[in-house]
């Protein structure tokens, strides 16, 4: 790999983050965290999403564009909170050394 592409990886993946969303399942919750993002012009590049015996799991890979990390992560946070799930948020290159990815 060249290191042109190299920095162009790292780069995109500095303004990739991962957000994980865990709960009991109802209606909005997929609306509401994409409406978060679309808010702030984040774009969704990934999403799975499943709902086992009633629990509802989606991860997200977004690209941050010109949103502010901490601004969206408060945003989630306080989603979060309205839509009584866990919504967490990690840059990509954190969640990938966490996870060995």
């Amino acid at each position: 790999m060249a290191a042109s592409e190299l920095e162009t990886n790292e780069t995109a993946a500095e303004n990739r983050a991962i957000i994980t969303v865990l709960g009991s399942d109802r209606p909005g919750i997929v609306a509401s965290v994409a409406g978060a993002l679309s808010e702030r012009r984040a774009n969704i590049l990934d999403i799975s999403q499943t709902i086992l015996q009633g629990i509802f799991t989606m991860t997200m890979l977004i690209d941050l564009g010109s949103a502010s990390f901490s601004e969206l992560k408060a945003r989630l946070e306080e989603l979060s909170e309205s839509l009584g799930v866990q919504i967490t948020m990690q840059r990509e290159e954190v969640f990938k050394y966490m996870y060995r990815l």
